[in-house]
């Protein structure tokens, strides 16, 4: 039996942050299976770079230069779509920038600069793309980017992480208020050797082995869900098709060898008590009633174990 082929023809897509790395793999993809691509990057040159990529392999393609987050900037990105290929299908909110730093070192404008990109960014370009897509008639897909840190938390990352907590929530809540409209609203959870991953330290020698064009090993492709761009493209392609119709509101984690689905939050464990809850009932019970067993938290590397020759 033959997996069923994707064929994306006559779609038209914005994919921000799509000048190289992660964004550019998505937007190659999606080319090669048909869609015309708006190419989204903060400089002119890598932005024309993707757009010749894509172009070169046949596909179609136009570069619109500006950092997301301001409405503007959304607008024009619709426009561009519009001016170029005059629809919009598909959304796919992949910019993004880090500014690591510890709660007590973090600067207003270190949390301001990545809500602005991931959160805000996120917001001002699906409000545009769901009006047009609204406007059409036609339905649509809106795609947008978390991370494992936005599931479950990581050291050095409150902005981050607060913003890919944001984009989750967003992307259910969006799934409801779209629904009527057709427009499903999905996030992908990717683990992938991007430049960004590159630069933690434990990911050093993996990042090496990436950048010679070696093939990572089976145990960090399965046992840490972790491969390249290219790796993670595929699921963009999945959701922007028919074939994902019915697939909305969803957190989905690819990366090398593994697919995954994340669970929503939902109660663990309840407990009741006539009258309400004081405090001292509430240390009374708590141990072996709601806080038996207490959540793990934290998105820490673990790297495989090196096998023995």
């Amino acid at each position: 039996m033959h997996a069923p082929s994707i064929d994306l023809s006559g779609k038209v897509a914005i994919v921000t942050g799509s000048g190289r790395g992660l964004g550019l793999a998505f937007a190659q993809a999606l080319a090669r299976a048909g869609a015309a691509v708006v190419i989204n990057d903060i400089d002119a040159a890598t932005a024309e770079a993707a757009v010749e990529s894509i172009r070169a392999d046949g596909g179609q393609a136009v570069a619109e230069v500006a950092a997301v987050g301001p409405s503007e900037a959304a607008d024009r990105l619709v426009a561009r779509a519009l001016a170029s290929f005059g629809r919009l299908d598909i959304l796919c909110t992949n910019a993004g920038i880090l500014r690591d730093r510890v709660l007590w070192n973090l600067s207003d404008d270190d949390f301001d600069r990545v809500i602005e990109t991931h959160l805000r960014g996120s917001f001002t370009c699906a409000r545009a793309a769901v009006r047009q897509m609204r406007a059409q008639g036609d339905g649509g897909r809106i795609v947008l980017l978390g991370s494992i840190s936005g599931q479950r938390g990581n050291f050095g990352q409150t902005n981050y992480a607060a913003a890919k907590a944001g984009i989750a929530a967003m992307a259910r809540t969006w799934a409801l208020e779209c629904a009527r409209a057709k427009i499903t609203v999905n996030a992908i959870v990717p683990v992938a050797m991007t430049q960004m991953v590159a630069t933690i330290p434990a990911l050093a020698e993996m990042a090496a082995v990436a950048a010679r064009g070696e093939p990572l090993p089976s145990a960090v492709r399965k046992g840490m869900g972790l491969g390249l761009p290219q790796d993670v493209a595929p699921l963009l392609v999945f959701l922007a098709s028919n074939h994902a119709a019915h697939v909305t509101g969803q957190c989905i984690g690819i990366g090398g060898d593994k697919l995954s689905l994340w669970s929503h939050p939902t109660e663990l464990r309840v407990a009741y008590r006539d009258g309400g809850w004081s405090a001292e009932a509430i240390a009374e019970t708590w141990d072996s009633a709601v806080g038996q067993r207490l959540e793990a938290f934290g998105d820490e590397i673990q790297l495989p174990p090196t096998p023995k020759p």
